[in-house]
Order: structure tokens, then sequence, then C-alpha cells
């Protein structure tokens, strides 16, 4: 009889990815979480896995062969105290990921303030390209798989390097029990308020992994980065190979890797390896935040044995995971994104590259504070200029909001009004508004995406569902 795992906080991107992959090592899978839905819930259940909503203790009697305890959980749970009053064997999901599968592939752990969904779905697909079959878990729905976790065949296996906390009883990073083959470092800036009280705290968790990677393995960072330089001053045992994008001679700033853009918009740029040209990448994304995921991803492929000319090939035929500038619809010329942003710079990186891609035509930016960070007012003095890019912004007042957005609000309307100049006789008051209701915000977005008969891109940002705000607005559309 297969031994038994529970679950707590199932539903979850990262512990519903192990529970799929638990269930095709073998074992009995159930959980539970606070809300069961879809489409966590879905793709469970369509695993054979049982899922009860709420933490009432009777879910644990009799008791599974090991309890896993999410991030989520918290003293004071009901289960939690049941499990730790009657000593029932638990651990957490990193950890377990560690004993039962890691430690027996090699693992490509992609790790970053912005970027790790992304990147580790494409250092994904090019492998899967590449017909090595590798095992994943991804933070969420890559659109090359109809998963976001999976076993796989193959000797690699990719894996999204969070560095937020654990468990409530491991308080270090997640990633520390990966232990990396190669490690990509893809940017490192202050996040997390809620867990680090500032970026040294951050830099000592990314020294604790670098310190776990191998002599034999790989570091991937890009140049320039400040905070990530002194991580690698802190002690680093592994070969390191560099990052560099502009428009320096290949080779001359010692970059193992270089990319060139040769449209605006990053949708097509050159790869260099060593001062020397591997080809064209031509995509259907765009930005430089994309430009760099993708180039790591070739650069961690081809060190596990892809050709660049397939990996470059590969990754010509990625999909941006759902959430990712993923375009929801378009009526009457009107196209509607869904983007993940939640920090400034992944804000203003997001604009830059949609601005690149539309040129003059109208942006519409709409954004919900919503993460823990930017909840708790951290980013406030930066979140103004991330989004100057935009020719609209409606910004969400969601409840519990530690500060107020009025603010952010008035710098932009300023800013709008220097970009038009003192002596123009243009009222800017409402280029930045905020609203406190979806329906009234929906409403608002309609009225200025058809003030103006031409076409009208509306990016919405958040981390979370944002009450369903995409569908609505494209049928109020």
């Amino acid at each position: 009889m297969s031994k038994h795992i529970h679950i707590l906080g199932i539903c979850g991107t990262f512990m519903g990815g192990i529970a799929v992959l638990a269930k095709q090592l073998g074992y009995k899978v159930t959980g539970s979480d606070a809300n069961v839905y879809p489409p966590m819930s879905t793709q469970l259940e369509a695993q054979g896995i049982e899922l009860i909503e709420g933490y009432d203790p009777s879910q644990l009697d009799p008791a599974p062969d090991m309890v896993i305890v999410g991030n989520a959980m918290s003293r004071g749970n009901p289960c939690v105290e049941y499990m730790l009053n009657r000593k029932l064997a638990y651990t957490s999901g990193p950890q377990w990921l560690s004993t039962h599968l890691l430690q027996h592939r090699y693992v490509i752990a992609a790790s970053g303030t912005h970027g790790k969904t992304t990147t580790a779905a494409m250092v994904a697909w090019i492998l899967e390209y590449a017909g090595l079959d590798p095992g994943f878990l991804i933070g969420g729905v890559p659109q090359n798989f109809t998963e976001s976790a999976r076993l796989g065949g193959g000797y690699f296996f990719v894996i999204e390097a969070d560095e937020y906390d654990t468990a409530f009883f491991d308080k270090r990073a997640k990633f520390v029990h990966y232990q990396p083959n190669t490690l990509i470092m893809n940017n490192l800036e202050y996040d997390h308020a809620d867990i680090f009280p500032d970026l040294a705290a951050i830099q000592r968790q990314f020294h604790h992994v670098v310190r776990t990677v191998p002599s034999n393995g790989l570091i991937l960072m890009p140049d320039n980065v400040p905070a990530l330089d002194e991580v690698k001053a802190q002690g680093c045992w592994t070969p390191v190979q560099r990052l560099s994008l502009g428009d320096k001679k290949p080779g001359s700033d010692g970059s193992h890797w270089q990319a060139k853009k040769l449209r605006a918009d990053a949708s097509q740029f050159e790869v260099y390896c060593k001062g020397e040209l591997a080809g064209v990448v031509n995509w259907n994304l765009i930005g430089e935040h994309n430009l760099q995921n993708g180039m790591m991803a070739i650069a961690a492929a081809h060190y596990a044995g892809v050709e660049l000319s397939q990996a470059i090939a590969g990754l010509g035929e990625f999909k941006t995971p759902k959430r990712r500038m993923e375009v929801k619809g378009e009526v009457q010329g009107i196209r509607v994104y869904d983007d993940f942003a939640h920090h400034p710079t992944a804000i203003a990186t997001t604009l830059a590259g949609l601005r690149a891609a539309v040129g003059h035509e109208r942006i519409i930016a709409v954004l919900e504070p919503r993460s823990n960070t930017m909840r708790m007012g951290t980013h406030q003095q930066a979140l103004a200029q991330s989004l100057t890019l935009a020719d609209d912004v409606l910004l969400y007042q969601p409840e519990g909001l530690d500060w107020a957005l009025q603010p952010v609000a008035d710098e932009l309307c300023t800013e709008h009004s220097l970009r038009q100049g003192a002596s123009v006789d243009v009222d800017n008051s409402d280029k930045a508004v905020i609203h406190q209701h979806i329906d009234t915000l929906i409403g608002e977005i309609s009225k200025r995406a058809h003030a103006r008969n031409e076409p009208c891109h509306v990016l919405i940002m958040s981390n979370g569902s944002f009450a369903g705000i995409h569908d609505k607005l494209l049928a109020q559309l």
C-alpha cells in the first residue's frame, strides 16, 4: 500500500505542484485549503487527489504517514495544532521535495526578484524542445505545457526558486533546500517586506543558496547588478558566467553572454556567446526583462548540453506563462492584458516593453497594490515613477491598504503636466485617479478606452485575481 501524504494549503501553485509530483511518484495524496477553487482544484482532482475545504482536524484521523505544511499555515490553525499535539510526522514542501526528488536529479533553479516563473518556464520548454523530457515545478501556468508541475523522465529538473520563507517552523528561504547544480540569479531588489527587514537580509538568503551550488555546477548572473555582486563577494565556489545587454562590441566587457536588440521592443535580438554570434531569436514576447530572461534560459540549457541553435529555435516557439502580459481579449481595437507585475521595477519594465511595442498608441494602466510589500507601503515612493509611460493610470485602493494612494496620483498628474509643458493649457488632473469599487473602476476604464476612436491598450496589473476584472471589463467593452 502506498504511503499517504496530506498537504495543508494544497491549492497554492507551489503546494499544488508538490501534490502532483508526489502523486506521480506513487504516493496517496490528499490535501486541504481554506478555499478550494479552479484552476488548481480542477488540476488536482484530475490527478485523483482528494481535496478538503477548511481545516477541521478530523481530516488528520487516521493519521497520514506525513503532513506537508504550506508556508501559509501558522500557529493557531486547527490542523497545525492537532498535528503538533499528537506529534504527527510533518515537513515543509521544499524539504520534502529536496529529500524525495531533487537529490536524484540535475537541478536548474531560476531565482531573482523578478522573472522567476517566466525564466523557469523558458528553461523547461527549451529542454523539452530538445527532447530531454525535463521535470519541473513552476509557480504559474506555462502555456507550452498542460500542467505547472511534472516528474518528467529525464535527468534535468527545473524549479522556480523563491526566496520567500519555507514554513512557520523553518524561516529559511525556500530555495536553500533545492541544492541547484545550475543557479540563475536574474536580479535582486528589496521585496517581501513582511518577511525581510532590509535588502541585506535577502542577500543573506541568496548567499546561503550560493553556498550550496557545487564546484562542478554553474551560476548565471547579469553584469552590473550591485546587489548580486555583493552576494557573490560574500563567497563563491562555483564557476560564474555573466550576461550583458546593450550595444557594446560583443565580448569586449568580458561577459560570457551578450544580447543585442534588433527591434526596440526586444521581439527580435541577437545572441552572442563568448563574443561570437550564435543566432537570432524571433518571438512574440516584448521587453528587455524578457530578453534577459530568455538569454538566461539559453545559457542554462546550453550548459545542460543543448546546442545553441536548438536553444534559440526553441525559444522562438516559447509562449509566455499565463498572467505575464497575457492578452485576455480585444474588443473594437481595445486590447486587454493581464500581468502579474506588483513591484515598481516590474511595473516599469512591463510598461516599457509595451510602449516600445505599440509606439504612440494609448496605454491605460490599471494597478491593484495587493502584495504584502505593496500593502505595507514599502514601495510607495517609487510607484508613481514606475507608471509614467502610461497615458492614463487608474489605481484601485483595496480595503486594508496601510497608506493613501492619493500622493501617487497627484505626482503622476503633475508629471503629466510637466510633459505637456507649463505653457500648454491642458487639464491633467484626471490623468491618474483612484477607485475603491470594482464596478466603478470598470466603468471608468471602459469610458476612457472608448473616448477616442483609436487603438488602445489596457494593462491590468495585480498579483491576485483582481475580482475577475479582466472578463468583466471585456464584457462591458
